[in-house]
């Protein structure tokens, strides 16, 4: 087998190498075919099988061996043959090729690749056993990859070799006949003029319309697989149905009403979902308290004594629920009635691609958009389920501030909590199974965050990983314990950590189980987020999902820009649709100090090969901060070498998330340093360490020739020279010399 391989692997090699040292790529070229097309014709009405057949052969071979110049052969073979015949030999020899070569990546890298990339050829496979041959008739039909790509990315998967062959044949037919009619009518050129004609116009614009009009018709034959599948009904009460009343669900109703569309809202619990109830507004409401507590204590600094704060924790807690009730008038049912939604209570089920259940009722609608959200997830840890552990969802029920509280994680939420209970006045101890707090971050901008937290008694265990809870040390001591351990030089080593309530801050789950979508083979993905494409669409064309439930990011912003994409593509998708980036996508974690980031940061510019430079500004150096005795924390900015182009900001310190604002505009709207440098900031404030940050990029890029040439010629003239008066001593006096 191995010996089998090599040959091949080496034939492969020859057959590329001589196709180029030959000149054959220099041959195939329109301007010397079209003019060798008198006598091959000739040739061919003379010898038709012989011609024909060498033709179908050589495209068999570059097929194969996924040589340069297919297309320009197919349009040849129009011109040469005319549309009957030319079409017949590109159609089955495109076919036999790709099948080939196929067969090629099959043999050749089967084996190794599977062992290297099992999960992602899964994935794959996956895909082909839940749509089988439609699959790869989409990416024929459509081809998203170059043919010769397709060619040997499926001779890596399990489909069948037959299956390959002639849903290849069929998928690959309307494009061929596309290109050999444009080759044909090439090929009947006899002047410049010609290229007017009106039959060439049409076969080029054809070309140009050919992947709209073939997206159109996959997604005429999907709805027709659905149909077969499931009863469409002819009729719909609405347009969208959202499912869930968080951030992307009342972004998507709301978006959908304003267009007139007619829109049902569904929600099994309270409208705002975890941002107003249990995320965002609560939080920042106690990080508010907890801030203020640790100002009294910082008084001092400042030339005033205030002594120990004194927490009433019941009070602030009572702060955090009058800032959610504050708040929900702007998410409630009333408000997007008026809008123009229809608000229904209850929990949905979709039992088709185009009906949903709420209790007895039954919606139908032309479009689902699913925004179920997230919860927090709980690790698998021994004793666990001896105790009530604190999550995001049910820490706000506290009636009681803990004494000692243990922190699982070290994330975003590990952090803002664990920090805000730590300056109320609890021992905060935190365990981050990685070697940093807030992993996604670069290293240099993380130990900023952890030195404040250890400043304010924080207890960090990084790089430990927790092993089990356990009773408390003593029959009187009513706590427990949390059990962590790392590797050390000696072996495993391990700490017992006592807490009164542990709070697991170890990630957020999508929430699907209940949807029905396990019946409509709406698949998910292994972080268990569902499975949609760039614009958001599930494997149904008209079920969608934005927010949390379709990951990656778990953000509030995120979910609300990924809510616009879903709605407009649902209601317009049929014109145009738009994928979702998140390249310019802010997040902030609101410790203290914040840290914001827009953009590229170190540790992702080196993963993903990207070349930039670093431009790095201290808030130590801002009059602002100084006076306000917030000198913690810098801005970076990385940008493309040489360049005035922002590739992103990481910004740590006092209201970076406020300052992250400037910088997420420019990217958006291409605005590099210098712009930034050339507008007026107000003195003294924060905002001016944007345009400090600007100044420091471009001392580091200026001009050193043209200085140097300054140089020179401001000392040519303070030597008196060029001014147009005399360079005597006497006549700066006024002292004329006869």
């Amino acid at each position: 087998m191995q010996r089998r391989r090599l040959f091949l692997l080496a034939l492969v090699a020859i057959a590329v190498a001589t196709f180029f040292l030959s000149g054959a790529h220099e041959f195939l070229t329109l301007a010397n075919l079209q003019a060798e097309q008198a006598d091959f014709q000739a040739w061919f009405a003379e010898q038709p099988w012989r011609v024909g057949g060498g033709f179908f052969v050589l495209y068999v071979l570059m097929a194969a061996f996924s040589l340069p110049g297919a297309a320009l052969m197919t349009l040849l073979s129009g011109a040469l043959f005319g549309l009957g015949w030319g079409l017949m030999i590109v159609s089955f020899a495109s076919s036999l090729g790709a099948t080939l070569a196929f067969l090629i990546a099959r043999t050749l890298a089967q084996a190794p690749l599977e062992r290297r990339f099992a999960g992602q050829l899964e994935r794959i496979n996956a895909g082909i056993r839940r749509e089988g041959a439609f699959y790869l008739f989409t990416l024929r039909l459509i081809p998203l990859f170059p043919f010769f790509v397709i060619n040997l990315v499926m001779g890596l998967t399990r489909l069948p070799v037959r299956t390959f062959y002639w849903v290849s044949q069929l998928g690959m037919l309307p494009g061929t006949l596309v290109y050999v009619n444009a080759g044909r009518e090439l090929g009947q050129l006899e002047s410049l003029s010609g290229i007017l004609s009106p039959s060439l116009i049409a076969s080029f614009v054809l070309i140009g319309l050919f992947p709209w009009l073939a997206r159109g018709l996959v997604a005429l034959l999907k709805r027709r697989r659905l149909a077969a599948r499931y009863a469409r009904p002819r009729g719909f009460d609405y347009d969208i149905v959202v499912i869930g009343a968080g951030s992307a669900g009342l972004v998507a109703s709301y978006i959908a009403a304003a267009v007139k569309a007619r829109v049902a809202l569904v929600e099994r619990d309270k409208m705002g979902g975890d941002c107003l109830n249990t995320g965002c507004v609560p939080s920042k409401a106690l990080i508010r308290a907890a801030r203020l507590a640790q100002e009294v204590r910082q008084a001092p600094r400042f030339g005033i004594e205030a002594g120990e704060p004194r927490v009433d924790f019941t009070a602030v807690m009572a702060h955090v629920h009058d800032a959610i009730r504050r708040v929900e008038p702007h998410d409630s049912p009333e408000r997007y009635r008026g809008l123009g939604v229809e608000v229904i209570q209850g929990e949905a089920r979709l039992t088709t691609p185009w009906e949903v259940s709420v209790g007895p009722r039954t919606l139908t609608t032309r479009h689902v958009i699913i925004a179920s959200g997230a919860r927090p997830r709980l690790p698998m840890l021994p004793g666990l389920e001896t105790i009530e552990p604190l999550t995001s969802d049910n820490l706000w029920q506290l009636e009681s501030l803990p004494e000692r509280l243990v922190v699982l994680g070290g994330g975003p939420i590990g952090c803002e909590l664990g920090q805000s209970f730590a300056r109320l006045g609890s021992r905060v101890s935190l365990v981050q199974r990685r070697p940093q707090l807030l992993p996604r971050e670069d290293e240099d901008v993380t130990e900023v965050l952890a030195g404040q937290l250890r400043e304010e008694g924080v207890s960090l265990h990084l790089g430990w990983r927790a092993v089990a809870i356990e009773a408390g040390p003593s029959h009187g001591d009513a706590g427990k314990v949390l059990v962590i351990e790392r590797d050390g030089d000696q072996g495993p080593e391990r700490q017992r950590l006592v807490f009164d309530r542990l709070l697991v801050a170890t990630g957020r789950e999508a929430r699907v189980e209940g949807l029905g979508l396990e019946a409509l083979g709406i698949e998910t993905r292994a972080d268990g987020t569902l499975a949609v494409d760039e614009t958001l669409r599930s494997l149904l064309p008209n079920v969608w999902a934005c927010g949390d439930v379709a990951g990656p990011y778990q953000l509030t912003h995120a979910s609300a820009h990924q809510a616009w994409h879903a709605t407009v593509n649902a209601l317009f998708g049929e014109v145009k649709r738009f994928r979702v980036k998140y390249r310019n996508l802010p997040a902030v974690t609101f410790c203290d100090p914040e840290v914001a980031r827009v953009g590229l940061n170190e540790r992702q510019a080196r993963h993903e090969g990207i070349a930039y430079e670093v431009t790095r500004y201290d808030f130590s150096e801002l009059d602002r901060a100084i006076a306000d005795g917030q000198t913690r924390g810098f801005i970076k900015v990385l940008t493309v070498p040489g360049r005035d182009r922002i590739l992103g900001a990481s910004i740590v310190g006092h209201g970076a998330g406020e300052l992250l604002g400037e910088f997420t505009l420019a990217m958006t709207q291409g605005i590099g340093l210098n712009k930034l440098l050339g507008t007026i900031h107000p003195y003294p404030t924060f905002s001016e360490a944007a345009k400090a940050s600007a100044g420091a990029w471009k001392n580091a890029h200026k001009p050193e020739r043209l200085l140097a040439g300054l140089r020179r010629y401001f000392a040519w003239r303070r030597r008196g020279r060029g001014e147009g008066v005399a360079s005597s001593p006497g006549a700066s006096r006024g002292v004329s010399r006869r």
